[in-house]
């Protein structure tokens, strides 16, 4: 048998393997996103591509509809969690996203309301370090696999060569492939487990970013070049109880110096910090001042 043969007959057989634990979802839209039993009960999908999330059902392996409910999601990773009512479908084999290396064989799986598989071919474009969606997620890793990820396949698994799934399938901009990894997607589902939702730092506060005069910076001894201006404050959010007020520059975050207001961000997505008071570096009138605020929790869009 020619090695080439062998390759492709061993990819059909990681295609059927995994592709029993796929399942469509049936939320609303005309086009059924995927989903993946990614634990005993526990099926993930794109948040994005639900319509609803009551009345919701899949469609399994063998062609059968089966009821789901929705235990959560999150739009900022684009992680929705579902439990099935019926169970007896496989549970797919999670692998780790780490071990992907650029020109890396992945494979994307999606499976059809009718019930049928579909499989999509190609390699790692690119894996990079850790990275926030524009909705403010923080995500373990940047993948891009050289892959079109036709309609359905939202929500669906990236399979390695081994047969492990190490992602979930979503689009970034523009409609590019990308992937969000399971060391993510885990860490999102313990919560929405948990709690139904993901906790997030909130201030109140309108922000853009600034540079500091030269002078300021070395007269008060600053690490940082820039700062965030406060251009907008929450009636009786957490900074305006504080004391926050217009113009003020925040120079520093629970001694995190800050220069943009992704910094700021990235600090309250930190569900950790919801409910607890941390210091506040501001500048006023060229006078650095100290402002002890209680983080509020993020209302839900």
């Amino acid at each position: 048998m020619s090695s080439l043969l062998a390759l492709s007959n061993n990819l059909a057989d990681i295609v059927e393997q995994v592709g029993s634990a796929v399942v469509a979802v049936n939320a609303g839209g005309r086009i059924s996103p995927s989903g993946i039993h990614w634990r005993d009960g526990i099926i993930v999908t794109s948040d994005e591509s639900l319509q609803r999330y009551e009345e919701i059902t899949v469609t399994t392996t063998d062609n059968r509809t089966v009821a789901a409910k929705v235990l959560g999601h999150d739009s900022s990773t684009d992680v929705a969690v579902l439990q099935l009512q019926n169970k007896e479908i496989p549970v797919a084999k999670i692998g780790d996203a780490t071990t992907l290396k650029v020109g890396h064989l992945v494979l994307g799986l999606a499976r059809s309301s009718e019930g049928d598989l579909k499989a999509a071919m190609g390699a790692v474009s690119v894996v990079s370090g850790a990275w926030r969606s524009m909705s403010g997620g923080n995500i373990d890793s940047f993948i891009r696999p050289d892959i079109t990820f036709y309609p359905g396949f939202a929500g669906g698994p990236l399979v390695d060569a081994a047969g492990f799934v190490v992602g979930m399938n979503t689009s970034g901009r523009r409609g590019t492939a990308l992937t969000i990894p399971a060391s993510t997607v885990n860490r999102v589902v313990d919560q929405l487990i948990a709690k139904g939702r993901i906790p997030r730092g909130y201030l109140g506060l309108g922000m853009q970013p600034v540079r500091l005069p030269a002078n300021l910076k070395s007269a008060l001894n600053l690490t940082s070049a820039g700062g965030v201006i406060v251009v907008n404050v929450e009636t009786n959010g957490p900074a305006d109880k504080a004391g926050v007020l217009l113009g003020d520059v925040l120079v520093a975050f629970d001694g995190n110096s800050v220069s943009d207001t992704g910094d700021v961000l990235a600090l309250l997505n930190n569900s950790d910090r919801v409910g607890k008071t941390v210091s506040l570096q501001i500048l006023r009138g060229g006078v650095l001042l100290e402002k002890a605020i209680a983080i509020g929790e993020k209302p839900i869009q």
